[in-house]
C-alpha cells in the first residue's frame, strides 16, 4: 500500500532540535493541527531537508551539535527561496542578548521551552497563514 499523497495546500514545517523527545512533542502538536512536519536533528540535516522540500516555516533550537540555530538561520537566509521564510527560534535561551543575536541573524520570532502547545499553534498559524 502506498502512502496517501500530501496535500500541497497544507504548510510544511521543518522542526530542528537535537532532542528526539522535543521533536516528537512539537511534531505531535503540529500534526494534530493538520500541518505536515519534517524533522531534523541539527542544522546540517535541516539544510539538506530544506533543499529537498518546500518549507513554509522553520522551528529551530539554538544549541545543537554540528550546526547551531543561529548558523542555520544565516544559511537559510542566504538561500534565495528562504530569504523571507518565517523562522522561529524555540529554545531554552531567554536572554535579551541572544534574542538580539537571533533577530540580527534573521529570526522572525522567539519562543522559550518548555512550550505551551496552544501558544505554539497560535504562533505557527500567525506566520503560515
Amino acid at each position: 500500500m502506498t502512502p496517501a499523497a500530501r496535500d500541497p495546500a497544507v504548510p510544511t514545517i521543518l522542526t530542528v532540535d537535537d532532542s528526539p523527545s522535543l521533536r516528537q512533542m512539537v511534531g505531535f502538536t503540529l500534526k494534530g493541527a493538520g500541518y505536515h512536519v519534517i524533522e531534523a536533528s541539527n542544522g546540517h540535516e535541516a539544510l539538506e531537508k530544506a533543499r529537498a522540500n518546500a518549507i513554509a516555516l522553520v522551528l529551530t533550537d539554538q544549541h545543537m551539535p554540528n550546526m547551531d540555530g543561529l548558523a542555520l538561520i544565516r544559511a537559510l537566509r542566504a538561500m534565495p527561496q528562504y530569504a523571507q521564510l518565517p523562522i522561529v527560534m524555540l529554545t531554552t535561551e531567554s536572554g535579551e542578548a541572544m534574542k538580539a543575536e537571533c533577530r540580527a541573524a534573521g529570526a522572525t520570532g522567539w519562543m522559550v521551552k518548555p512550550f505551551d502547545p496552544r501558544r505554539l499553534l497560535d504562533v505557527v498559524d500567525k506566520v503560515t497563514r
